[in-house]
């Protein structure tokens, strides 16, 4: 745990100085693999093989003085919904248990490219469905502060291996508060980029105009590095926003003085854990001491946002899972008696309750006859929320309220419950449908479970929100605290 407590920055000057090399780093991840995993259970898959063979090629680029990437030689996860080239991707899904992609998922590349080592593929809740990780179909995850615990989902094995060390840092998706909500449970850093800035080629599509991949880390500072290795323009994406991107790391300055918050008092009012507001509101009490000032704000249109979300969300995945029919790849049933009855027994055998529960709820909304009355309503709130946050923004250079609402619930207490499970997303789910940045960072604990604060940008100014992110960090030490496993 010594080398999992050392930042980015301190392991790349390290491995710069020969002071350590990448087998070192990878044995010592793949040790504490072996150690934690069969507690926590973040992997679906691992890349032993494929991993000590990069680290030996980059030690001996290290022993030849090549250049060194980014990231080089840090052992890192990738969440099971990112293709990965001759890697087992099945996002977590019976569906895909066979499937091993033949291409990288763009980022998947500019990791490559920043010389990271890939560890292997996280768990996740099924398709990116779900908000515990008690979703995917092979086995839950567990959080490394109480393995009782959920740790949040659907990115719950990224979240999980990083705060139990077993990986540097670690890939995510976010369609509705899947990178940040996990990020809360298991203490650590997780950033949603503003839709757009990371490419989307490569992440197995739930709902194509919400999902984004993220990373999440150990600090601030990590995801700043992370984000400046992954982010940028990819004509393979047509979502892909083509803009400048900026030294994101510059930006961890330290300096918040004169920093304008804008608080939403829908985000701390009725269905907060009272030790969740408490733990924000000492966090903004934080930030006054820097010299920032904070205002109690309104987004009207909050009370809508989990009914508008799970409409669009559920209608894009209806379309999107329409691709898995058992006959071009994936799992296939056996002995159909027709084509119709292929596509039939393939996907009821293939996919999960929860996955089915949204293919119908998304099917049902574009129906015809109930297209206006559902979808296009829903797009026209969203449009509503994402006004919101504009007005908001023309005030404010940030916003701050909780990542959930409460911390980690217990594994099983609300799987059975599934509104109740959409519930905690109230938080983040506006957050995604306004397509703006968002990081969670660790701001206390109740009970000892960790409390997540999201700190919310404008569209494509990640260097605020980074570096009121790392202000922060710099005046606590939540973000030091580890699970003892």
């Amino acid at each position: 745990m010594a080398l999992f407590d050392m930042r980015l920055q301190e392991l790349h000057n390290k491995l710069n100085a020969k002071e350590l090399s990448v087998k070192e780093l990878v044995d010592a991840s793949y040790s504490r693999i072996g150690a934690t995993e069969p507690a926590i259970k973040a992997f679906l898959t691992l890349n032993e093989e494929g991993a000590r063979a990069q680290a030996d090629k980059l030690d001996r680029q290290l022993q030849e003085g090549a250049e060194r990437g980014l990231l080089f030689g840090l052992p890192a996860g990738i969440k099971d919904n990112i293709v990965t080239e001759g890697l087992r991707t099945t996002c977590a899904s019976q569906f895909l248990s066979n499937y091993n992609p033949i291409y990288d998922a763009t980022v998947v590349s500019k990791l490559n490219a920043a010389q990271s080592v890939t560890i292997g593929k996280l768990n996740m809740d099924e398709f990116a469905m779900g908000g515990s990780n008690e979703n995917s179909r092979f086995f839950p995850t567990r959080n490394p502060w109480n393995t009782d615990y959920v740790p949040g989902g659907s990115s719950g094995g990224s979240a999980a291996s990083v705060a139990a060390g077993q990986v540097y840092f670690a890939l995510g998706s976010d369609t509705g508060g899947s990178i940040r909500q996990p990020a809360a449970y298991c203490g650590i850093v997780g950033l949603k980029p503003t839709y757009g800035l990371v490419s989307r080629f490569g992440l197995v599509a739930f709902a194509s105009s919400l999902d984004q991949i993220g990373p999440l880390t150990k600090n601030v500072e990590d995801s700043a590095y992370v984000l400046q290795a992954i982010a940028g323009y990819d004509r393979m994406d047509s979502t892909s926003a083509n803009v400048d991107i900026p030294d994101y790391t510059s930006a961890l300055t330290g300096d918040v003085k004169g920093l304008r918050i804008g608080v939403p008092k829908e985000y701390l009012g009725e269905g907060i854990d009272p030790r969740v507001k408490e733990a924000v509101l000492e966090a903004l009490k934080v930030y006054e001491s820097m010299g920032a000032t904070w205002e109690e704000i309104s987004l009207p249109h909050t009370d809508y946002a989990i009914a508008t979300y799970y409409l669009l969300a559920s209608s894009e995945a209806s379309s999107n899972l329409a691709r898995f029919d058992g006959v071009r790849y994936g799992v296939r049933a056996d002995n159909p008696d027709n084509l119709i009855d292929l596509y039939r027994k393939s996907r009821s055998q293939g996919f999960g309750p929860e996955v089915k529960r949204r293919i119908m709820l998304g099917t049902y909304a574009l129906s015809s006859g109930y297209y206006d009355a559902y979808y296009l309503k829903a797009q026209k709130v969203r449009t509503l929320i994402k006004q919101d946050f504009d007005k908001a923004f023309e005030q404010y250079d940030i916003l701050i309220g909780p990542t959930a609402p409460t911390p980690a619930f217990r594994i099983g207490e609300q799987v059975g419950d599934p509104l109740t499970m959409y519930l905690n997303d109230i938080c983040t789910i506006p957050v995604s449908l306004a397509g703006v940045p968002a990081i969670s960072i660790p701001c206390g604990f109740a009970d000892g479970l960790p409390v997540g604060l999201q700190i919310i940008g404008k569209a494509f100014d990640e260097t605020t929100v980074l570096r009121a992110a790392h202000a922060f960090e710099q005046h606590t030490d939540h973000h030091k605290r580890r699970p003892q496993l």
